[in-house]
């Protein structure tokens, strides 16, 4: 995973906003990911596709795509996400 804040061969990444920003989010496979989007997004228009399922099925993992408007939004996205109970892991 990138980190934004780390300068790469001295130079740091920068971001032209608003841009389209992709989290990976891993769940148990019996939550309804829409269920969890909405509860952090409200609102807010997305994407969301199925991304790929454990070996043994336990979890599963979905893109989501969303309109970011600035670093800030980006970054409350991601805490938003990784913070919510039925959330095992964004990337």
């Amino acid at each position: 995973m990138v980190n934004l804040n780390e300068k790469v061969k001295g130079k740091k990444l920068e971001l032209n906003y608003p841009c389209n920003w992709k989290y990976k989010i891993v769940v148990n496979s019996d939550k309804n990911i829409e269920s969890v989007v909405e509860e952090v997004m409200g609102k807010r228009e997305c994407k969301i596709n199925s991304s790929k399922e454990s070996k043994g099925g336990k979890y599963k993992s979905y893109n989501l795509e969303v309109l970011v408007h600035n670093d800030d939004d980006r970054e409350v996205i991601y805490e938003e996400l990784k913070k919510h109970n039925d959330v095992k892991a964004v990337l």
